[in-house]
């Protein structure tokens, strides 16, 4: 009985999924959604460069790209826009992990693309809320210290702590080598509408999204071998999240050309969203 139940549940949860996907305002959000993260990947690209040329006082990572874009002219208006563009993501992604991936047949695939769908969705929601946040002031004067770091420390604390940590790390690095992956083998053309494009605006497009994807994988991998190195040693300096790990970059030897390489390939990816955007297939077309 208990079965039954769960089972008409999930069926009626498809079935309005599916009717919120087949809206066309809802896929006029989902495609503002990608504008918005392509918006984001830019500026974190752009604060990246400053830290490269010796600017340590910003943020480099969503946060403080968020607060970047607030404190331009007009940037409560911009903000108001990427807090629609999140939402607009994020729920998006929650679609795609209630309906599925519409041509995989493995079971245990789908699980997994399922959760990563809502994952991302998680995450937007989480952004969405940053920008709410700005709008209604309550973290205008947002500290530096990175939250990445916080609960790192915190975890430690735990029973068991460093193993939860080096798992993190490990699962963020096996994360960021999937996306390069994809990048390399170009296994995000499959999702894009790739008949509506000329042969040169392809070949562009899928430029971009390789570089994009071998940047993310870059800066997942450090943020991974970070996490480990706090799980080894009780914590580490400068932070362990896109910031602290583009900090730590900027700090190498060569570390302020890399960097700069590595904020043209964020913008790479950026620039990406922007196509995807507009080619985008969507769970319905």
């Amino acid at each position: 009985m208990t079965d039954r139940l769960a089972e008409g549940l999930a069926d009626q949860a498809e079935d309005v999924a599916e009717d919120v996907a087949s809206n066309d305002w809802f896929k006029r959000l989902a495609r503002f959604g990608m504008v918005a993260r392509g918006l984001l990947y830019i500026v974190v690209a752009l604060l990246a460069v400053r830290i490269a040329t010796g600017d340590f006082d910003e943020r480099a990572d969503k946060q403080g790209a968020l607060q970047a874009v607030v404190r331009q002219p007009l940037g409560k208006v911009l903000i108001i826009l990427l807090a629609v563009g999140f939402a607009g993501y994020a729920a998006w992604r929650f679609i795609e992990a209630v309906l599925g991936p519409p041509t995989e047949k493995d079971s245990r695939k789908a699980a997994f693309k399922r959760a990563g769908y809502a994952a991302r969705g998680l995450l937007y929601t989480g952004l969405f809320a940053s920008t709410v946040k700005l709008l209604v002031g309550a973290n205008e004067a947002a500290d530096k210290e990175n939250a990445a770091t916080d609960w790192t420390a915190r975890v430690l604390e735990w029973p068991g702590g460093r193993w939860l940590v080096a798992a993190a790390g490990a699962g963020v690095v096996a994360a960021g080598v999937y996306i390069g992956w994809r990048g390399v083998k170009q296994k995000f053309a499959k999702k894009l509408k790739s008949y509506e494009m000329d042969m040169g605006e392809r070949r562009w497009i899928l430029r971009l999204g390789t570089v994009g994807s071998i940047a993310r994988m870059i800066v997942f991998v450090l943020i991974g071998i970070l996490l480990m190195m706090a799980a080894a040693h009780s914590g580490v300096e400068g932070g362990v999240g896109i910031d602290g790990a583009l900090r730590r970059l900027a700090g190498g030897d060569f570390g302020p050309a890399l960097l700069t390489v590595l904020a043209l390939g964020l913008a790479a990816f950026g620039l990406y969203s922007f196509a995807e955007a507009r080619y985008r297939r969507l769970p319905t077309g």
